[in-house]
């Protein structure tokens, strides 16, 4: 096959992971890669910590005003940068910028996506895209005819075992603690499109749930902490925290996607927060996850402590071997849209 210029819009710290390995792959084989990047946490950090040359294209914003803007601004920056780069096909997890590009230009613009609630997000997308990949349980609104849905979750493209083991030794230089249990929470911002009029956790249940913890307790978050709590905050490198998460007790948080991301390591995993999303309902089904209301916290990680850690890794073992790897399918999509290039 011909090699592609393939272009990449990253908006998230998630889709850096998300498509490392396929980068990876392409950049071994040879094809042309632009990645568009975004000043959102620390997706360029960890682009930079990855060693993937990357295109600034806009900031974060805040609620829906904010948000629309910077939707313009970035639609009409990856349609400039396309018009030049000239790909055969552009991907992206989510993809609102690439759908309007690639409508614009003729060009195949592939979405990932696994979260429902993102209705906005889909309204200005669906039309406008060329397919769509989803979790097989998704169960919003799809475009008509141009969807695949894949056994599993995105979590599998970058922490499928065919690609990613924790290594013992980079979580204790991220900072784990050999001598004891260890345990990792992760505060969120809420503030992408799909967290509008949602809030997370108060001061109170954080330090609830700390003092639960009978070990050494790390905490990621998006969000200040109170200057007692600074001292838990992870500090190693960012492309590091999965060697940590895989070395873990257990996780407690209000992020879907690290909760996921801790389910499929095999580390036992607690999602606090009230909305419901097809794959961590499918997670919670195979055993490797809850998810409770933020009340019911102190139960759900008495029954995280309980678990036995060679228990959770068989159901694990058996909850991937059902499921595919999606980087895998993220690099077959590709080639199948790309071959064909500009319409």
């Amino acid at each position: 096959m011909k090699l592609l210029r393939i272009l990449i819009d990253i908006v998230h710290p998630a889709d850096v992971l998300f498509f490392l390995r396929p980068i990876r792959f392409w950049q071994e084989r040879g094809d042309e890669l632009l990645v568009l990047s975004r000043h959102k946490d620390v997706t360029c950090d960890l682009l930079d910590e990855f060693g993937i040359a990357h295109i600034p294209v806009t900031t974060a914003s805040k609620g829906l005003l904010g948000l629309g803007s910077e939707l313009l601004k970035r639609s009409f920056a990856t349609w400039q940068h396309a018009r030049r780069f000239r790909p055969d096909v552009m991907l992206g997890f989510g993809g609102v910028s690439i759908s309007h590009a690639g409508k614009l230009l003729g060009v195949p613009a592939l979405s990932f996506y696994d979260t429902e609630n993102a209705t906005l997000q889909a309204k200005v997308t669906w039309p406008f895209i060329t397919h769509v990949y989803v979790p097989e349980n998704y169960t919003s609104n799809l475009p008509q005819g141009r969807v695949t849905k894949l056994p599993g979750a995105k979590e599998l493209s970058y922490l499928h075992p065919a690609g990613f083991m924790p290594d013992r030794e980079k979580a204790v230089a991220a900072g784990f603690d050999p001598k004891q249990d260890n345990y990792l929470v992760r505060l969120v911002a809420w503030n992408a499109n799909h967290d509008i009029g949602k809030q997370g956790w108060d001061e109170a249940t954080l330090r609830a749930v700390i003092k639960q913890l009978p070990g050494k307790v790390h905490i990621s978050s998006e969000v200040p902490l109170p200057a007692d709590l600074e001292p838990l905050l992870y500090r190693g490198k960012f492309s590091e925290i999965h060697h940590l998460m895989g070395c873990c007790r257990l996780f407690v948080g209000e992020s879907a996607s690290m909760a996921a991301e801790a389910a499929v390591l095999g580390v036992p995993s607690i999602y606090a927060a009230d909305f419901r999303l097809g794959y961590i309902d499918e997670l919670v089904g195979a055993g490797l996850m809850q998810q409770v209301p933020v009340a019911q916290l102190p139960e759900a990680i008495d029954r995280g402590l309980a678990i036995d850690p060679s228990r959770q890794a068989e159901r694990r073992d058996t909850y991937v071997a059902s499921k595919v790897d999606w980087a895998k399918a993220v690099i077959e999509a590709a080639d199948a849209h790309g071959e064909g290039g500009r319409t």
